[in-house]
Protein backbone atom coordinates (compact mmCIF):
# COMPACT_ATOMS: atom_id res chain seq x y z
CA UNK A 1 0.00 0.00 0.00
CA UNK A 2 1.30 3.38 -0.94
CA UNK A 3 -0.25 6.99 0.17
CA UNK A 4 0.18 10.13 -1.15
CA UNK A 5 0.00 12.54 0.98
CA UNK A 6 -1.84 15.68 -0.25
CA UNK A 7 0.29 18.44 -0.74
CA UNK A 8 3.80 16.42 -1.42
CA UNK A 9 3.28 16.60 -5.37
CA UNK A 10 4.38 19.48 -6.68
CA UNK A 11 1.65 21.26 -9.28
CA UNK A 12 3.07 22.10 -13.25
CA UNK A 13 1.57 24.86 -15.81
CA UNK A 14 0.28 22.83 -18.75
CA UNK A 15 2.90 23.52 -21.34
CA UNK A 16 2.59 25.87 -24.24
CA UNK A 17 2.73 22.82 -26.77
CA UNK A 18 -0.28 20.98 -25.14
CA UNK A 19 -2.85 23.71 -23.71
CA UNK A 20 -4.07 27.16 -24.74
CA UNK A 21 -4.70 29.31 -22.09
CA UNK A 22 -3.43 29.36 -18.32
CA UNK A 23 -3.48 25.53 -17.45
CA UNK A 24 -2.07 23.81 -14.00
CA UNK A 25 -1.77 19.98 -13.29
CA UNK A 26 -1.75 18.52 -9.83
CA UNK A 27 -0.50 14.82 -10.15
CA UNK A 28 -2.25 12.11 -8.20
CA UNK A 29 -1.41 8.87 -9.15
CA UNK A 30 1.35 7.81 -11.57
CA UNK A 31 1.30 3.99 -13.12
CA UNK A 32 2.26 1.39 -10.55
CA UNK A 33 3.39 -1.69 -13.10
CA UNK A 34 1.81 -3.82 -13.93
CA UNK A 35 -0.90 -1.51 -13.53
CA UNK A 36 -1.43 1.08 -16.76
CA UNK A 37 -3.33 4.06 -15.08
CA UNK A 38 -2.71 7.12 -14.29
CA UNK A 39 -4.41 10.27 -12.76
CA UNK A 40 -3.89 14.04 -12.71
CA UNK A 41 -6.47 16.91 -11.56
CA UNK A 42 -6.42 19.39 -14.41
CA UNK A 43 -7.70 23.01 -14.18
CA UNK A 44 -8.28 25.07 -16.71
CA UNK A 45 -8.92 29.11 -16.39
CA UNK A 46 -11.55 30.14 -18.37
CA UNK A 47 -11.03 29.45 -22.27
CA UNK A 48 -7.86 27.48 -21.64
CA UNK A 49 -8.33 24.21 -23.52
CA UNK A 50 -5.94 21.63 -24.65
CA UNK A 51 -4.62 21.07 -27.93
CA UNK A 52 -6.68 18.06 -30.25
CA UNK A 53 -4.80 14.91 -28.85
CA UNK A 54 -5.87 11.06 -28.71
CA UNK A 55 -5.38 8.52 -25.84
CA UNK A 56 -4.05 4.99 -27.01
CA UNK A 57 -6.47 3.43 -24.45
CA UNK A 58 -8.57 6.11 -24.04
CA UNK A 59 -9.10 8.40 -21.56
CA UNK A 60 -11.95 8.90 -18.22
CA UNK A 61 -12.70 12.79 -17.34
CA UNK A 62 -14.58 13.48 -13.86
CA UNK A 63 -15.90 16.93 -13.63
CA UNK A 64 -15.13 18.40 -10.18
CA UNK A 65 -15.62 22.08 -10.55
CA UNK A 66 -16.63 24.75 -12.86
CA UNK A 67 -18.38 24.58 -16.59
CA UNK A 68 -16.50 23.19 -19.21
CA UNK A 69 -16.24 22.17 -23.39
CA UNK A 70 -15.56 19.28 -24.78
CA UNK A 71 -15.32 17.78 -28.24
CA UNK A 72 -14.72 14.73 -30.43
CA UNK A 73 -13.37 15.33 -33.98
CA UNK A 74 -16.18 16.04 -36.03
CA UNK A 75 -18.28 16.32 -33.41
CA UNK A 76 -20.54 19.70 -31.95
CA UNK A 77 -18.77 21.04 -28.51
CA UNK A 78 -20.49 19.70 -25.62
CA UNK A 79 -20.75 21.49 -22.30
CA UNK A 80 -19.72 19.68 -19.09
CA UNK A 81 -20.08 20.55 -15.54
CA UNK A 82 -19.33 19.09 -11.98
CA UNK A 83 -20.17 15.33 -12.01
CA UNK A 84 -20.54 14.92 -15.67
CA UNK A 85 -18.05 11.60 -16.40
CA UNK A 86 -16.51 12.11 -19.76
CA UNK A 87 -15.54 8.45 -21.64
CA UNK A 88 -13.29 9.42 -24.64
CA UNK A 89 -12.64 5.90 -26.43
CA UNK A 90 -8.88 4.77 -28.00
CA UNK A 91 -7.26 6.58 -30.61
CA UNK A 92 -10.54 9.50 -30.35
CA UNK A 93 -9.15 12.66 -31.81
CA UNK A 94 -10.77 15.25 -28.68
CA UNK A 95 -10.23 18.19 -26.64
CA UNK A 96 -11.16 19.42 -23.51
CA UNK A 97 -11.53 22.62 -21.15
CA UNK A 98 -13.07 25.40 -19.22
CA UNK A 99 -15.96 27.66 -20.75
CA UNK A 100 -15.37 30.69 -22.11
CA UNK A 101 -16.09 32.62 -19.04
CA UNK A 102 -15.72 29.79 -16.40
CA UNK A 103 -12.86 27.91 -14.73
CA UNK A 104 -13.13 24.15 -15.18
CA UNK A 105 -11.70 21.33 -13.26
CA UNK A 106 -11.60 17.82 -14.32
CA UNK A 107 -9.65 14.53 -13.21
CA UNK A 108 -7.97 13.15 -16.25
CA UNK A 109 -7.52 9.11 -15.91
CA UNK A 110 -5.61 7.44 -18.71
CA UNK A 111 -3.44 4.20 -18.98
CA UNK A 112 -0.07 3.69 -20.41
CA UNK A 113 0.97 2.00 -23.68
CA UNK A 114 4.26 0.76 -24.78
CA UNK A 115 5.12 4.06 -22.86
CA UNK A 116 2.62 6.47 -24.06
CA UNK A 117 -0.42 8.06 -23.02
CA UNK A 118 -1.39 10.82 -25.15
CA UNK A 119 -0.26 11.45 -28.74
CA UNK A 120 -0.67 15.77 -29.15
CA UNK A 121 -2.23 16.73 -32.36
CA UNK A 122 -2.70 20.84 -33.58
CA UNK A 123 -4.17 23.36 -31.33
CA UNK A 124 -7.40 24.52 -30.93
CA UNK A 125 -8.10 27.40 -33.06
CA UNK A 126 -10.37 30.02 -31.35
CA UNK A 127 -12.93 28.70 -34.03
CA UNK A 128 -13.67 25.73 -33.42
CA UNK A 129 -13.79 26.27 -29.32
CA UNK A 130 -16.74 28.47 -30.14
CA UNK A 131 -18.15 26.14 -32.83
CA UNK A 132 -21.91 26.09 -30.94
Amino acid sequence: MEITRNGTQASAKGPADWFTGTTRIDPLFPTHQPARAAGASVTFEPGARTAWHTHPLGQTLIVTAGFGRVQRWGGPVEEIRPGDVVWIPPGEKHWHGAGPTTAMTHIAIQEELDGKMVEWIEHVTDAQYADK
